[in-house]
């Protein structure tokens, strides 16, 4: 029988105070992996209530993903939340990666879909896989009872969905399967957030709606992200980025994260997610900001 030692994110939401996470991704050899570490010391001392740790397409990074989250959390102290997708897997090996998940003593999962592997634009799955996000969460809630279990939303729409209001169908499929909170993917404009929130209460969606932020870095990593799906990009945002670019400022993605973090704080969301690419500078640009605010 499976120890999970960690504590479940429901439980911190539960508590009605802002949460605040940040997202990782499985570096790629050593030395990116002692850089994703000392980003993870510098952010140590502003207290995450959780981290998350992405997972490759078709279970490309499933060693490293487990070598890190587990790096994470006993050197770190972090609440861990690792990524685990239904690409190339069949239902018994994310049972067992679960398995793994609450030995290891993380107690929280964020359960994707996941997108195709490279080189392929439809999802197929595995003989023996799981065709949709649902049926991870209901996998893993079956097995799992205890855990925590996040789900991704777009608050512009899922590129792969017909319409904003299948998308939604697809996504309270998800809540119902048994997810306790919703990540959303990246967006620059506040008022695209509070009106997916808006839209997701109407569908009947009660769970916390937690924003996910990037600090953007370049014009050209935003216009990759931007297209890959399918958020707008503010034509401020965007023309401050090729100033910054031409005057040596990178950190106007940050400043206008730190701004929308404090918007959203304000009305009302339940925390922000960064998304800090492994990389500290921006993180901490907008972490100290928030505190020089209090």
């Amino acid at each position: 029988m499976y120890m999970s030692t960690g504590r479940s994110i429901k439980e911190r939401f539960e508590q009605k105070k802002p949460l605040f996470s940040v997202e990782f991704f499985p570096p790629k050899d050593d030395a990116g992996g002692e850089r994703m570490l000392e980003t993870a010391s510098q952010i140590e001392p502003h207290s995450p209530d959780f981290v998350s740790i992405t997972y490759g397409a078709g279970g490309g990074t499933r060693k490293t993903t487990m070598r890190y989250a587990r790096l994470l959390k006993e050197e770190h102290g972090f609440e861990v939340m690792p990524h685990l997708t239904c690409v190339g897997h069949t239902r018994d090996e994310l049972l067992e990666i679960l398995e793994e998940f609450a030995e290891a003593g993380f107690r929280n999962v964020m359960a994707l879909r996941g997108d195709p592997p490279k080189g392929e634009s439809t999802f197929t799955p595995v003989p023996g896989g799981l065709s949709y996000g649902s049926d991870l969460v209901a996998l893993i809630r079956e097995n799992f009872p205890d855990f925590g279990i996040g789900v991704g939303g777009y608050p512009e729409k899922h590129p792969e969905a017909k319409d904003v209001n299948s998308d939604l169908e697809h996504l309270k499929i998800k809540v119902d399967a048994g997810a306790d909170f919703i990540t959303t993917q990246l967006f620059f404009d506040n008022s695209v957030y509070f009106s997916f929130v808006d839209r997701c209460r109407e569908q009947g969606i009660a769970i916390p709606v937690l924003p996910g932020l990037l600090p953007v870095l370049s014009i050209g990593q935003v216009q990759r992200f931007c297209k890959m799906c399918e958020a707008s990009l503010p034509p401020e945002l965007e023309q401050g980025l090729k100033t910054a670019e031409e005057s040596s400022q990178p950190q106007v993605g940050a400043d206008w994260a730190l701004s929308q973090t404090q918007s959203l704080l304000a009305g009302g969301a339940p925390g922000y997610h960064l998304y800090a690419l492994n990389k500290s500078a921006s993180t901490l640009r907008i972490l100290e900001g928030l505190k020089s605010a209090d």
